[in-house]
């Protein structure tokens, strides 16, 4: 049983890889058409509700049909937007977490990390994903309006010539399992609970570090994360690198 586990295991990394492959083809391809990246997450024109970077890639991986299912005009809780809440997609999702294909986002309460209180009311149900963009090495949640180190911001659409390391030496997009942080690739609403950590996430600590952020990269494969690197490669880090390094990787500069 052992070996069969251990088998399985290795179909699941690789197919997570091939779903991170596929995502770093649509980035290239998307900064392609607009010469830049899509921002991390784009606020709506009453700011209460945000769009992640993965919705804008739809077009791009061959879910035309869904994003045109998207209203990005209005809120990311319009009833117009009903339909596409309720998609589950296999391309953002790795084989080796067992989370569930929707979550629900709870309201903030008392601030992020500071009250200690946990929220009962619900805000919106929103489709999983495993897959988050790179915001840096600082806390996307902890300042809301603090420019990231990494690719994915707020309001900011990034260029690869901005990269000053060199994209196959910068991390764009890694993996989290819903034990961390249930995450999500279509929006949030801001008011939620760690809201904008669901569509971004940082890396301090380390890979699969049990005492770093929720907003920390994590992974079911063991001893290591998948991570799409700027030049559109996959390469897993081993929980073991030095934490210099891992902030150095998710720096732009």
């Amino acid at each position: 049983m052992p070996a069969v586990n251990t088998a399985r295991e290795s179909a699941r990394k690789i197919q997570c890889v091939n779903h991170l492959r596929q995502l770093g083809v649509a980035l290239h391809n998307y900064h392609d058409a607009y010469t830049r990246l899509p921002a991390g997450w784009r606020r709506d024109q009453e700011q209460k509700t945000a769009y992640g970077w993965a919705a804008t890639l739809l077009p791009y991986l061959e879910q035309s049909q869904l994003a045109n299912l998207i209203d990005f005009e209005s809120a990311v809780d319009s009833v117009n937007n009903l339909e596409a809440r309720e998609m589950t997609l296999t391309i953002f999702r790795c084989p080796s977490d067992v989370a569930d294909n929707r979550f629900l986002l709870f309201e903030e309460v008392g601030g992020h990390e500071t009250s200690g209180l946990k929220s009962h009311t619900s805000m919106i149900e929103l489709p999983s994903t495993n897959y988050l963009g790179v915001y840096g090495i600082s806390d996307p949640d902890a300042v809301p309006f603090q420019s990231g180190e990494g690719i994915f911001m707020q309001d900011r659409f990034l260029r690869f010539s901005e990269c000053q390391q060199g994209l196959s030496n910068i991390l764009m997009v890694g993996e989290r399992t819903a034990r961390k942080l249930p995450s999500t690739w279509l929006g949030i609403m801001l008011e939620g609970e760690d809201a904008t950590g669901r569509l971004v996430g940082n890396a301090y600590l380390g890979p699969n570090r049990t005492d770093a952020d929720e907003c920390e990269f994590d992974s079911r494969h063991p001893g290591c994360v998948n991570f799409l690197w700027g030049d559109g490669h996959v390469k897993s880090i081993s929980d073991s690198i030095d934490a210099g390094t891992y902030r150095r990787f998710a720096s732009r500069k």
